[in-house]
Order: structure tokens, then C-alpha cells, then sequence
């Protein structure tokens, strides 16, 4: 069932492309951190998705980092350890997949909080940065949380 806020909760969600390439660098897996994540994400943002003639926007990179950033820490802290991460390039940009060990799922947020209570702002960021956001339940356990951050190809200058 598609939420107002862009979140999917079923196993009807969007899979990954089944028509990818092997990338030249490995997925972080689970003993990787979010900069691992960052660096394997942009790489494939650059490479595979763009590329020479297809240049990514460089601001449509930093909202890539910043979700790849937001769902990874949170598995870490939240998610009893990030479990894996999957980043694929799609037409549309760049869908991403994290794995984590909780089957806890996200508190759907739909706006900003009003007060800092010191957290809280990751999960506002990936709804509006990212579409197609699905929950899906691990069959070993925990969850995956996957995304689609939209990538647009830069003006040539």
C-alpha cells in the first residue's frame, strides 16, 4: 500500500533492475560504514549511471550522499547493524537498498520536527530526496529499506 509520504511497507515495492552490469568496485557490505556506502554509491552514480556524455548533476550527487548517509547510519544505530548495501543504477537514477538486522520499521515521518530533540531529521530528508521508498522484511530476519534517488544528467556547459 503506497502512504502519502512516498513509503511502501509491502512486498509489492520496486526491485532492483534485473539488466545491470558488475561494477568495478565491491558493495559495501556488512562491516562497512556509511563512507564506504557514500563512496560505492557516488562511483556507480558517476560511472555506470553517468559516464562520459551523460555527466550526473553534481547537486543530484549530494542528495545521493545524503540518503545513502541517512539510511546507512540508521541501520547502524537503529537497525542492529548494517547487514548490506546494494546501489544500482535504474533510467530514472539510482536505486539503493540497505540491509540491516531489525525488523523494527521506520516511524514514517511527514515533515520536519518543529523542535531539535536532538535527532529526528534523517527519515523527513529521504522522503523528500528519494521516491519509491519501500520496507520489505529480510526472509532470514531484519529488514531492507530501498529507495530510488532520481539522477538527471548535467547541462553541458
Amino acid at each position: 500500500m503506497e502512504r502519502a509520504d512516498r513509503t511502501t511497507t509491502t512486498a509489492a515495492a520496486p526491485a532492483a533492475p534485473p539488466h545491470l552490469a558488475p561494477f568495478a568496485v565491491p558493495a559495501p557490505g556488512a562491516g562497512a560504514g556509511a563512507a564506504a556506502a557514500r563512496a560505492y554509491a557516488e562511483s556507480v552514480a558517476r560511472t555506470v549511471w553517468g559516464g562520459p556524455g551523460r555527466e550526473v548533476r553534481e547537486e543530484d550527487v549530494v542528495d545521493l550522499l545524503l540518503v545513502v548517509s541517512e539510511l546507512v547510519t540508521n541501520a547502524i544505530r537503529h537497525g542492529d547493524g548494517l547487514a548490506g548495501f546494494e546501489a544500482r543504477p535504474t533510467e530514472e537514477g539510482l536505486w539503493i537498498a540497505v540491509h540491516d538486522h531489525s525488523a523494527a520499521v521506520p516511524r514514517a515521518a511527514h515533515a520536519f520536527p518543529a523542535t531539535h530533540p536532538g535527532g529526528g531529521y534523517g527519515w523527513p530528508l529521504v522522503a523528500r530526496l528519494a521516491r519509491d521508498i519501500a520496507v520489505d522484511p529480510r526472509p532470514g530476519g531484519g529488514k531492507t529499506i530501498s529507495a530510488l534517488v532520481p539522477l538527471r544528467v548535467a547541462d553541458a556547459e
